[in-house]
């Protein structure tokens, strides 16, 4: 090899790792955000099934402060 293309490829090796220098931050925030993003929504997923366990077991029943509150209405509708 010659002086040129040694100088040439050392040149390009040069560039190219300066360019995986410059792109290694991005690409780790990237992997780091779509690994936060995922436990995010493993987490949100579990709290709707736990709340959906949780609701199902529930009385569908209105409480005695729903009745009231809805004759109350009820009657200021009549009444205006």
């Amino acid at each position: 090899m010659t002086t040129a293309p040694t100088e040439g490829l050392i040149a390009m090796l040069t560039v190219l790792g300066i360019l995986a220098l410059l792109v290694l931050p991005s690409a780790v925030g990237i992997l780091r955000d779509r690994r936060i993003d995922r436990q995010i929504r493993e987490a949100q997923e579990a709290r709707e099934a736990y709340e959906d366990q949780k609701s199902s077991s529930r009385s569908t029943v209105p409480s005695t402060a729903t009745w009231y509150a809805d004759g109350r209405r009820s009657k200021k509708l009549v009444n205006s």
